[in-house]
């Protein structure tokens, strides 16, 4: 029974290390057992796998964090860059929408010196308010520029509203403009037929046509500034377009006026109407003769004070010239 325990309860074996000095002296052993270096084997490789791993991901990590500030740097570029490409969008849209404003103006002044009818805006940019009295128009003298609202930046969505806005605004004027083109075409057409011809318009003793074709090259009222006001319309075109009546009535002056209109006509329609028509080349009526609407009275020249071809109209009520516009038709 004990030589069985005995070979049971084997003797461990032993490891030496020896560690011999390069200069002589004595040599030191350390005797590890067989379970002890076994032991300290695995501490020793888990201990370099530890290392391994913490270096690794410390390796990861830096090259990560590296690459997520290069992204981040990358992206603040590309922000950069499209905010400075929506700030430059913004003001062409901007110089968009006030250029629209600067073309409805136009027209509108056209439409007010041609007697046409006020355009008719389709888009809600584009049309006029109430004032205090509830009549249309800005109400204001011009004197006035109070703004205010939030300060609200630039972005995609706003921008395309404007856009939106302008494009809108373009294709109502372009139609508002041909609208207006066929108009005057209609009306220098119809003037030219009866001019030519000689034939007589329908009678009426208000003005009611244009007493030229041509084009307006001063309007009724202020000029030059401020400096002058004109109390007619100028209509320019070629020397010797026929001028006509444009209103049925009586022949007051026909021929030279010192006053600065050169040849002259003056035609009175009777109820405080007078029509008058200035710088003409040859005067085509004598005073005291009837004439009819539409009936050739003058033809265009540059008599007066003038700089070239075209004929001054006016328009008076009772003595008191009036914008000739509200009567061309």
């Amino acid at each position: 029974m004990a030589d069985e325990n005995k070979k049971e309860l084997k003797e461990e074996q032993e490891y030496t290390i020896k560690f011999i000095p390069s200069q002589g002296g004595d040599v030191k052993n350390i005797r590890l057992s067989e379970s002890t270096l076994k032991i300290g084997l695995a501490s020793l490789l888990a201990i370099a796998l530890l290392f391994v791993g913490a270096f690794s991901y410390a390796v990861y990590s830096t090259f990560a964090v590296r690459s997520g500030v290069s992204e981040v740097r990358e992206l603040r570029e590309v922000n950069k860059i499209q905010q400075e490409q929506l700030l430059n969008l913004s003001k062409k849209a901007n110089a968009l929408q006030e250029q629209m404003d600067q073309l409805r103006q136009l027209e509108n002044d056209i439409r007010r010196m041609s007697g046409a009818a006020p355009a008719k805006d389709g888009d809600a940019q584009t049309q006029q308010s109430p004032d205090a009295s509830g009549s249309e128009g800005s109400g204001g003298d011009g004197t006035h520029d109070g703004q205010g609202g939030p300060v609200v930046q630039p972005d995609i969505q706003n921008v395309g509203q404007v856009l939106d806005l302008v494009e809108q605004g373009l294709a109502v004027r372009r139609q508002s403009l041909l609208e207006l083109k066929e108009q005057l075409q209609q009306r220098q057409q119809a003037l030219g037929t009866y001019a030519q011809s000689g034939l007589n318009m329908p009678g009426g003793t208000v003005p009611a046509i244009w007493p030229a074709r041509g084009d307006v090259s001063s309007p009724y009222g202020l000029r030059w500034n401020g400096s002058d006001f004109h109390p007619g319309i100028d209509i320019a075109n070629d020397m010797g377009t026929p001028i006509v009546a444009t209103a049925d009535g009586v022949v007051t002056t026909a021929g030279w006026n010192s006053g600065g209109y050169g040849n002259m006509v003056d035609i009175d329609h009777g109820n405080g109407i007078m029509t008058r028509y200035g710088h003409a080349m040859q005067v085509a009526v004598v005073a005291g003769q009837h004439v009819r609407r539409g009936q050739i009275i003058a033809y265009m020249g540059s008599t007066g004070f003038s700089t070239g071809p075209h004929v001054h109209y006016e328009v008076r009520i009772n003595g008191t010239p009036v914008n000739p516009s509200t009567y061309l038709h």
